[in-house]
């Protein structure tokens, strides 16, 4: 597994690129490629907003960023990708203000759909539309981006459909056999022993959580929108080359809820395959049954089929459940190779604060009088995120608290330290960038909280990554040249290559040293 991580770094050292929710599938949400931005010339001075980039919808994904591609009639450029909730897909130069290299829209065609309205899913949290809100992934082998959309089809009574869509990154244009519709059914079994079908549907099941490639295969994933109706954790496979579905899982065939939105950070996935999700509310009877409620699964493909390998989920499980604690609001972490008796670990945590440290190899399963697991860190505030680690260092912020430094030695962490200012709402996933083990830099974004009016502007913040007590700078400082656009909630800024890109309402801003780029 230390090799895993090695080969990362070096890949990321030797071309900065963001290809996947929180830049690799560890989701470490390190990039230890960035040569330009440091400690010493990340401040109000010298560094703020270039510019924003208006797009058509609010953009909910992490944009992403990759290097060198040609662009038919544009040359070569390092290209800047977005996805928004009006269903769109942009590809804009990284490093320079100027219109769209390309877009399409999933909404254009003989039949033209149109996307979702907050109220047609009973739900505020994404709103006035919903379209695009999973973070797509990218195949840079084969140069195909994937992206799960949502439309609403123009028939009468309304129908709704997702669909996995794989696009050429250089024109935006279908793949051959793209797109495809999602749908999955699943035979279960209720405690009569009865048998019954279980279909997914497209209006109820709400994709959030970012999608995941490995070893060829796309992995898709949802949970609900403000637990409306009888929703089910759902993780579905597809092959990336043909777009064939290769297996389903449910993750309450027998009750529903167990759903996977983790913030809108991705599944995480070691360098065996074996995939990491975590399922918030629902009934658990993992020890005996198949529901998995407020747990931590490790699913593997095997035999054309998902199977639960192993799992953790803690033992005040139904009480988490009744008071809405979901353990899956934080996404999984795996952390690099440690010394000791627990050498492969993941962290996770919750709305209830609890962050736990879990051995990937015997996660613990279910003990009704204690948690199996490594260890068990309370923090002052629920977690509604995931996790950053850089250089023996875990990076969190909770809601309602401060950004802490947990240090990682010997396999156990320590409180190191915590961040300047007031505590914050909702907290966030941070992002570290740094030059391999030096100038590291913990940029997050502060958004709005559950209300939907008054709308409130993001804010980038950036802390020492070596004291985070240190805050180097904030979009606050100099408002009327660098604040942000109108947040969205679970914002994870994109740091690549000098360049810091921040997605708000129906645009995009773009931080760096302001020599190297012109004001707007």
């Amino acid at each position: 597994m230390r090799l895993f991580f090695v080969v990362l770094m070096l890949a990321a050292v030797a071309q900065a690129q963001l290809t996947t929710s929180q830049y690799d599938n560890a989701r470490t949400g390190a990039n230890p490629g960035e040569t330009i931005l440091t400690p010493a010339n990340v401040n109000a001075r010298s560094f703020g907003k270039l510019y924003s980039i208006k797009v058509d919808g609010d953009v909910y994904a992490q944009p992403l960023v990759l290097p060198g591609v040609d662009i038919p009639e544009h040359g070569k450029h390092d290209v800047l990708f977005i996805a928004t909730e009006h269903d769109s897909v942009y590809a804009f130069d990284a490093n320079a203000k100027g219109p769209a290299l390309w877009h399409v829209s999933f909404l254009e065609g003989p039949e033209s759909a149109t996307t979702l309205l907050g109220q047609e899913v009973h739900c505020p949290f994404i709103n006035p539309e919903v379209g695009i809100t999973a973070t797509p992934v990218i195949d840079r082998e084969r140069g195909t981006m994937f992206v799960l959309a949502r439309t609403k089809e123009p028939k009468a009574p309304p129908q709704y459909a997702q669909r996995l869509h794989a696009l050429d990154i250089t024109t935006g244009k279908e793949r051959p056999g793209s797109p495809v519709l999602i749908k999955a059914s699943i035979t279960a079994e209720d405690h009569e022993h009865k048998q019954h079908e279980i279909s997914f549907d497209p209006l109820l099941e709400n994709p959030r959580a970012a999608l995941l490639l490995v070893d060829g295969i796309v992995y898709l994933t949802w949970g609900s929108s403000c637990d409306v109706g009888n929703y089910h954790g759902w993780v579905m496979v597809y092959d990336s080359r043909t777009l064939e579905q290769k297996a389903v899982f449910n993750t309450s065939p027998n009750a529903k809820e167990g759903a996977i939105w983790q913030s809108d950070t991705g599944p995480a996935a070691d360098s065996s395959g074996n995939v990491y999700v975590v399922t918030g509310n629902g009934k658990f009877d993992g020890d005996e049954g198949h529901d998995y409620g407020d747990s931590m699964l490790k699913l593997v493909l095997d035999h054309g089929g998902l199977a639960v390998r192993d799992y953790f989920t803690p033992h005040d499980q139904q009480m988490l459940s009744e008071k809405d604690l979901d353990l899956g609001a934080g996404g999984p972490v795996l952390l690099p190779d440690q010394p000791g008796a627990h050498p492969h670990l993941a962290v996770t945590g919750g709305k209830d604060g609890n962050l736990f440290l879990i051995d990937r190899d015997r996660m613990g399963k279910y003990d009704a009088s204690t948690d199996n697991v490594v260890q068990v860190v309370k923090l002052p505030g629920s977690l509604h995120a995931a996790t950053a680690y850089w250089n023996h260092d875990l990076y969190v912020h909770g809601d309602g608290d401060v950004l802490h430094d947990l240090k990682l030695t010997d396999g156990k962490l320590s409180r190191e330290r915590d961040g300047s200012g007031p505590p914050t709402e909702p907290g966030a996933t941070p992002a570290v960038s740094a030059n391999r083990d030096r100038n590291g830099i913990v940029w997050t974004v502060s958004t709005r909280t559950w209300e939907i009016i008054p709308e409130k502007l993001a804010v980038l913040h950036a802390y020492d990554a070596a004291d985070i007590s240190r805050e180097l700078y904030n979009s606050d400082e100099n408002s009327d040249r660098d604040r942000a656009g109108i947040s969205v909630r679970f914002t994870i800024p994109s740091v690549v290559n000098g360049r810091v890109y921040v997605g708000a309402r129906s645009e995009v801003d773009v931080y760096g040293l302001l020599q190297n780029g012109l004001l707007h």
